[in-house]
């Protein structure tokens, strides 16, 4: 039976020399494997040039639920793309989300909001000529919100450790080791203040921006359990170093 869905690419690997599996977010059926030609043939309806990480296509596909990897029938542009495509520092944030998207929506439902919520945040970060240095960052803490383990700031004082285990700011020490100090504390909630508006006033060190980075990765590993190891990080924060 064929499906109509929008779709926001994640990333392909080799299947043999004709077809490639290429991980798509579904806004209809969540993550999902899909056979895809290699083919970059004019008249194909599938052609290979679509995807590239974070393209957001519609598509019509076989959808079968005792079937690990799936089949795309016909794939179009949704959102036309123009700076991601051609500036290597967006190209290269767009391969870390989108791996960092795979991992996130492994085991959760379908869930519209989200897929909304990413559609547009590429719509921004394609239009985006300041801050793009921090879009990641609020992409990342913002998509919390969205899987119900958004910090709370409510209660900051100046001083205040940030338990993230909790997701919280506390006057004291934790007794577990999933805190950070006030220090980091203070810039993680720099974090928490900031938006795709505002993203461009905010400054950080290339060493802080890195750490901001693992700690949100350690936040999310402390409330998405098994969650894997980022393959593209080592690269990707070689391209914020001071």
């Amino acid at each position: 039976m064929l499906h109509k869905t929008r779709g926001i690419v994640l990333h392909s690997f080799t299947y043999n020399d004709q077809y490639a599996i290429t991980q798509i977010y579904t806004e209809e059926f969540g993550r999902v494997a899909y056979l895809t030609t290699k083919s970059k043939g004019k008249h194909t309806k599938v052609p290979k040039s679509l995807f590239h990480a974070l393209s957001v296509l519609d598509l019509e596909v076989e959808h079968k639920n005792l079937r690990d990897i799936q089949r795309i029938k016909e794939a179009k542009v949704n959102l036309p793309l123009s700076s991601i495509l051609f500036d290597p520092v967006k190209s290269t944030i767009c391969i870390f989300l989108a791996e960092f998207i795979s991992h996130i929506t492994r085991d959760i439902q379908p869930n519209k909001t989200l897929f909304d919520f990413i559609c547009q945040s590429i719509r921004v970060f394609d239009l985006a000529d300041n801050g793009v240095a921090n879009f990641h960052l609020v992409f990342m803490i913002r998509v919390s919100t969205f899987l119900g383990f958004y910090p709370n700031a409510e209660e900051y004082i100046p001083n205040m450790f940030f338990d993230m285990q909790n997701g919280e700011f506390v006057r004291t020490k934790p007794f577990h080791p999933h805190f950070l100090n006030p220090d980091d504390s203070r810039i993680f909630l720099l974090l928490l203040r900031m938006n795709y508006e505002n993203m461009h006033t905010f400054s950080f060190s290339g060493k802080q921006r890195v750490n901001i980075i693992n700690r949100i990765l350690e936040y999310y590993k402390l409330h998405l359990s098994e969650l894997p190891e980022m393959k593209s990080l080592e690269v990707f924060q070689s391209f914020f170093h001071d």
